[in-house]
Formats: structure tokens, sequence, C-alpha cells
């Protein structure tokens, strides 16, 4: 029998947490069918996106982590207005935007976004503070023929008639196919998401599970900018990158309430060379969540919590291949998370999460600080039982800090299970300072 993606030659994570940490640590007669995540994955599985491709060396590779050098400098200037005589200022007011918080300026929007991406000259896209904007679903489609810095300085509200969205009812506001965009002006983006959190099936289980709308997407932008924003109470996923190149995400803030179902706060997919600095996350779900495609990915400087972590996954959805690889989360603080750091996949999936390093982690109150799980479950039933592949597994070993081992020895997917649900999950072992997490695993 052919195997999937032979999985497994060898993993390294790093973690080094800070000293003060006060975690939660379950019972240690827990098994990985009685763990407690909370539903975190949404709707969309491969959106959500098991295996670990393991690295080759025994020193992990950070050499093929950094960023681009074919970043942009657009978006290694990190401009905060547009004054140069040269940028044509185009004002959404002059479109016929009202800015009152019920009328809706869709339209508006559109026809000051049409000029803006058909000028020859680089645009100041100037959206004023002190008011507020009322949005419909809208799409700022590119490519454009210039540069674009869109200065949000008042408040977009999302429309909260779910009619709205039966067009598509995966998102609010897209940027599609931009190159060198920069979104920034300390304004506000609000997603009106209560009502959508009203009728998940996650709050009240009478109702059939549906998707809600991500509150801002970016799709296939490159040379990308976002940054000085705070974006709140989002429908479901607060901000996307989907299959976006050179990223930078800074000074963000993104808040939703604790109990509110499928609210992650940033979520990379299908997205290279992204660096996420200095943004604070609170929400109902994953603080930031990376799936299938994503690589070289930078996170520095995040507060997080409440939510469910930093998340790698899920991945291997519907039996599904599925790759992440070359990240780097350096310097974190987590308090009142269910989870702090993860690896999260289904059964029967295939592919690799590797060279993936967590460093400068801070954590408080924190139930499950570390997990690697590879029986991720969420759905409304059982998930179907599947045979973890893997060829001639031989004898592995697992550190944490103070080098204390544990084994796992043979081929038998259930033994390697148990291994893993036992002490992978780390809910017996303290967390310390300059942990390090190995599994050594031969052909």
């Amino acid at each position: 029998m052919v195997l999937q993606n032979h999985i497994l030659p060898y993993l390294i994570i790093v973690l080094s947490l800070s000293s003060c940490c006060s975690c939660s640590i379950h019972d240690d007669q827990s098994s990985s069918s009685d763990y407690n995540f909370q539903d975190e994955s949404g709707y969309d599985f491969r959106a959500y996106p098991s295996y670990f491709d393991f690295i080759q060396d025994d020193e992990f590779d950070n050499s093929s982590i950094e960023f681009d050098s074919k970043l942009s400098s657009f978006a290694k200037s990190g401009r905060d207005t547009a004054t140069s005589t040269a940028y044509k200022t185009i004002n959404v007011h002059n479109y016929g935007a009202k800015g009152d918080g019920h009328t809706d300026d869709s339209k508006a929007f559109l026809n000051a976004w049409k000029e803006a991406c058909s000028s020859t000259s680089d645009v100041n896209f100037v959206v004023p503070s002190g008011r507020s904007y009322f949005l419909k679903p809208i799409r700022f489609t590119g490519p454009c023929k210039s540069d674009i810095i869109m200065q949000i300085s008042g408040t977009f509200i999302a429309s909260n008639d779910r009619s709205d969205y039966s067009k598509d009812g995966r998102h609010w506001i897209v940027f599609d196919s931009v190159q060198n965009l920069q979104v920034q002006g300390g304004g506000t983006i609000d997603g009106n998401g209560n009502i959508w959190w009203q009728n998940s099936c996650k709050i009240n289980k009478s109702k059939p599970c549906k998707d809600a709308p991500t509150a801002l997407t970016f799709y296939k932008c490159t040379n990308l900018v976002v940054k000085n924003l705070k974006i709140t109470n989002a429908q479901q996923i607060h901000l996307s990158f989907d299959k976006c190149t050179n990223v930078v995400a800074s000074n963000l803030v993104v808040n939703a309430p604790e109990k509110s179902p499928n609210t992650d706060g940033i979520h990379v997919t299908g997205t290279q060379n992204i660096g996420i600095s200095s943004c604070t996350i609170g929400t109902g779900d994953d603080c930031i969540s990376i799936v299938s495609g994503s690589a070289k990915i930078q996170a520095s400087g995040i507060t997080c919590g409440p939510g469910h972590g930093i998340s790698i996954g899920s991945l291997g959805a519907r039996n599904s291949e599925d790759h992440v690889s070359d990240v780097v989360i350096n310097g974190a603080k987590l308090s009142g998370t269910t989870n702090g750091v993860r690896i999260k996949t289904w059964q029967g999936g295939s592919g690799s999460a590797s060279n993936i390093k967590f460093q400068n982690v801070e954590m408080q109150n924190v139930k499950n600080p570390i997990i690697i799980d590879q029986n991720y479950c969420d759905q409304d039933g059982p998930c179907k039982q599947q045979l973890i592949q893997i060829k001639r597994l031989g004898p592995g070993k697992f550190y944490i800090s103070n080098k204390k081992e544990f084994s796992f020895i043979g081929d038998n997917p259930s033994s390697h299970k148990w291994w893993m649900s036992r002490y992978f999950f780390i809910r017996r072992i303290p967390v310390v300072s300059q942990a390090i997490v190995e599994q050594i695993v031969s052909h």
C-alpha cells in the first residue's frame, strides 16, 4: 500500500517560554478523546486547515525564513501619509459618501476606488475621521495603474442584514489583486457581528452550521502594508491574507468578545513572506492562525488574549494535502487563552508542517500551553478513525527543558497516538523557561 506523502523523518520545534509562566495544566489522566478544545476551525475546513514533514538538519534553519529581498521599497517605506505633490488625493466625500452611519456608502466608495485605481499618478485615498461609513459587502479590485495609500481615519460599519450577503456569504470588505497598496490611518473596521454570532450553530445548537463573512480580506495582493488600524467585532474571521506575497502587518488592534464563535484575529492562508508585528489581539478564536500554502512567516510583539492562542492549522481536513513551512513566532504574550502555541491536524490528511519555531513566548492562565494534535476534529458528528500513516517509525524521544525523557516505540499507530496525546499536549509537564521540544524518527 502506497503511503500518502511519507510523513516524518524529523521535527524540531523550539519554544523559549518565560519563566514567570503561570499555566493551568490539565489533569494527567486526560486523554486525546477528552481533550477540551473549544471549537475553533469554523466550517471551511480547507480555510482552517496532517502530518508533519520534519527538518533534515539537527539545527533549526533560520536562513529560509528571512524576508524575501524582493519585498518592494513601497512596502518597506512605512509611509504614514502621502505628502508628495505627485500624489493625487481622492476623498470619498467627493464621490457622494455621507458618513452618517446609516446611509449606504458602498457605491460612493466604489466610484472613488474606480478613479483611484485608474489614475496614472499615485493616490492618497482619504476616508476622513469623525465619520462612520455604512458599507454593504464591497470589493476593491485591481490591478491598478498606480500605488495607493488608503487612509482610513473614520469608521467602517458593516451591514447586519444577512440578506445583503446573499451573493457572497464569506466576505465583507475585499481587496482583490491589488499591488503596492498601503491601508492605514488609525480608523476602525467594525464587522457588526452580533447577528452572525447569535445565528451560529456554536451558540445556538438548533441553528444549521453556515459560513459567515470575514471582515477584511486581502486576496492575491502583492507588496502590501496594513497598519495602524482597529478591526473589531468581525462576523467571523477579522483579517485574512489569502494568497498574498510580501506583506507587512503592524500596529493592529483586533478584538471581539471571548464567546464570539470562529472570530480568528489574523488568518494567513496561501501567503508567502509576511511579517506581523506589534499587534494586540483578543477574540473568540485563534489570535493568529496559519494554514495551508503559507511560508516565510514572522510574527513578533504579539499580545494575545482572550482567544485560542497561536495555531498552525488545522491541516489535512477531508484527507487533503496541506503544507506550512518556515514560521517564526518570536516574542508573544498570551494571557487567559484556551491554548498557547500549537499545531493541529486532521486524521487522514497528508503534507507537512516544517521549520516551525516558537520562542520568547510568555504565558499566563493558559490552559493548554503547547499542543501538537494529530487527531483534531471539529465537526458536529464524530470524525472517522483513520490510522496515522507513518513509514517504519523508529523509537522516538521527547524533551522539554529539564531533559526529562519520554519514549514511544515501534510502528503501531495507536502507540504513537497514545504518546502524542499524553505528552505532546503537555498535560503533565510544567512549562518552564528555555523549553526545547524534539521528536526524532527515522526511515
